[in-house]
């Protein structure tokens, strides 16, 4: 049996080699791009009028089947650009037939999210198979690409056979809930978004020094003192359903808690425990190295103090409680010196031959085995080991318990990371930072008036420019990295919106489409069967796919005017020889 599946694969290959139509020609489009997909006949019928899905009765697939059948049913997608396919009206497709190998499968990061589809002729039945709940539901999604035309005559191509999986197993977004607040609502607009373009993880950035915004049982002052008032938190239901929800979509919520640094919301409940809380950030008169944090918003948990563990121990209980994601993000990134040096207890300290990494050191070896005793996973920031000021020894993060999270010098504090030997997650600001390249947001800012049109060469944006999605797209994660034990340690990546410039109203278009670059990147990859970079042709792919986001409720930005898609090709850079002047 195993030599005869083999044999079908390898006859669906080279039929695909000879079909006349290559692959970026399709008429169908999905995204992000299967790793195999043949469709040599370019055939269609149409859905019955009683089509239905049959699955396994699961919690969280059955609720996904009930949402696709729905979808396949009422969005009647008619695409941009038609092409001629040949519909069979001999026979109609009456039921797609889910299997899974294995329903236990929980949502963690490995899981197997493979899947393969296939809608054979003279057959009134689809086959979607799934090793796992998971990938099932990245099959369902492919099959909602893949049906066009307005009911009651709804198309699905025929003859079709996909074979799926993911390159990356961690393929996340990352968003800020503290420095603005985003409603329930926009949160799970944002996983049904992600489970669209098959992300799996909303690493979600709940709390830092601008507010708390998380009710939590054991320290409910915290947010009633900490966030921006009682209708901008999240209370323990809201978590649960968003939680729910996530789980629905295929899509994992990974709880950020930011520690020590970026806890200025704290101190209003607990001022003892916060050092340099309500500051002003950069003092008037001292060098950036004397700043109290890097950017307003100051405040920072004393290791020194007793009842800083008291509190943090409550909160990393009280969060294992409410997130089931095993792994738990606890932060790390910017400890500045400058905050812990205006405590009297800490200046006490470094005056006695103390050192500030030492504090590090103290705060991370009092609360990483607790967040391992609520059996999870401790995710840090780079900067724990990293940072060129303040950081702690390898050995007080053994990395069977940590995983460790890039935003700085892209390939090169990867390579840093897995060369420790840590596992890795890769945001590297200079290719997946979604906020950056929109200007400053300090008052006062001297550099914008000047009138030759000048100002800072990145426009008051420390990350500049604007991270447009073909730059997103040609990131690879694991450039430089040639030995195999390392590139196993890249689990995948997220790409980031922080919020100083960023809320409701914007949040749509700051995410999408360029998230969708990142996700087919992270998915089967931005290069093509021989090796070479695909973004030119991903472009009109990725720009009738944001169209259809657009249908779906997604307010994705532009990338082209429409006229570029009506007209393949006319948007294309000039092809110059090298002698001639641009």
């Amino acid at each position: 049996m195993l030599t005869f599946l083999k044999l079908h694969l390898l006859l669906i290959f080279f039929i695909s080699l000879l079909s006349p139509f290559p692959s970026t020609a399709l008429p169908i489009n999905i995204w992000p791009k299967p790793r195999f997909l043949s469709w040599p006949q370019h055939k269609a019928i149409t859905l019955s009028p009683d089509f239905t899905i049959i699955s396994p009765q699961h919690q969280y697939l059955t609720a996904s089947v009930t949402r696709y059948h729905n979808l396949i049913h009422s969005e009647n997608y008619s695409p941009l650009i038609t092409s001629s396919i040949k519909l069979i009206k001999r026979y109609t497709l009456s039921k797609l037939v889910v299997t899974i190998t294995d329903l236990s499968l929980p949502l963690h990061h490995g899981v197997n999210e493979s899947y393969t589809l296939s809608i054979p002729f003279k057959s009134s039945s689809a086959h979607l198979s799934a090793h796992s709940v998971w990938g099932a539901m990245h099959g369902l999604e492919t099959f909602s690409q893949i049906t066009w035309g307005k009911a009651p005559e709804l198309c699905v191509p025929v003859g079709i056979y996909i074979q799926d999986s993911p390159l990356f197993g961690h393929r996340g977004v990352l968003l800020d809930t503290s420095r603005n607040y985003y409603g329930v609502e926009d949160i799970t607009r944002t996983i049904k978004a992600m489970s669209a373009n098959k992300l799996n993880v909303f690493h979600w950035h709940i709390t830092d020094s601008h507010s708390f915004p998380l009710v939590l049982p054991s320290e409910p002052s915290l947010a009633a003192k900490g966030s921006y008032g009682p209708d901008m938190v999240y209370t323990p239901e809201d978590v649960s359903m968003i939680v729910q929800f996530g789980l629905e979509h295929g899509v994992r919520v990974l709880p950020e808690i930011d520690t020590p640094g970026h806890t200025g919301s704290w101190g209003e409940a607990y001022p003892d425990i916060v050092t340099c809380a309500n500051m002003f950030w950069w003092p008037a008169g001292k060098s950036w190295e004397e700043r109290l944090a890097s950017e307003p918003g100051t405040g920072q948990l004393n290791p020194l103090n007793p009842k800083t563990y008291e509190v943090v121990q409550n909160v990393i209980q009280d969060v294992a409680k409410l997130f089931p994601e095993p792994f738990f993000h606890g932060g790390g990134d910017e400890v500045i010196p400058g905050c812990w040096k205006t405590d009297p207890a800490i200046t006490s300290f470094l005056s006695s031959g103390g050192t500030l990494s030492q504090l590090l050191e103290k705060y991370i070896n009092s609360t990483l085995p607790y967040i391992v005793s609520q059996n999870r996973t401790a995710v840090y920031w780079e900067d724990v080991l990293l940072d060129a000021q303040i950081k702690v020894e390898s050995s007080f993060l053994p990395k069977d318990h940590t995983i460790l999270q890039t935003w700085n010098n892209g390939p090169v504090n990867t390579k840093r990371i897995v060369a420790a030997g840590y596992r890795v997650i890769v945001s590297s600001s200079e290719y997946y930072y979604l906020d950056c390249g929109h200007g400053g947001f300090l008052g006062n800012d001297s550099q914008y008036n000047q009138q030759g049109g000048g100002g800072s060469s990145d426009g008051g944006s420390w990350c500049a420019p604007f991270k447009a999605w073909q730059t997103i797209y040609n990131y690879d994660i694991m450039d430089g990295l040639v030995d195999e034990e390392e590139r196993k340690l890249v689990l995948g990546g997220e790409v980031a919106l922080w919020s100083e410039q960023a809320d409701p109203t914007v949040l749509d278009s700051r995410l999408w489409p360029r998230a969708s670059a990142f996700a087919e990147s992270l998915w089967s990859g931005n290069r093509d069967e021989r090796g070479v970079k695909r973004c030119g042709e991903a472009l009109d792919r990725l720009n009738r796919w944001r169209y259809r986001m657009v249908k779906r409720g997604v307010g994705a930005e532009p990338i082209q005017p429409l006229w570029c898609l009506k007209n393949p090709g006319m948007c294309n850079a000039a092809v110059h020889s090298a002698s001639e002047d641009l």
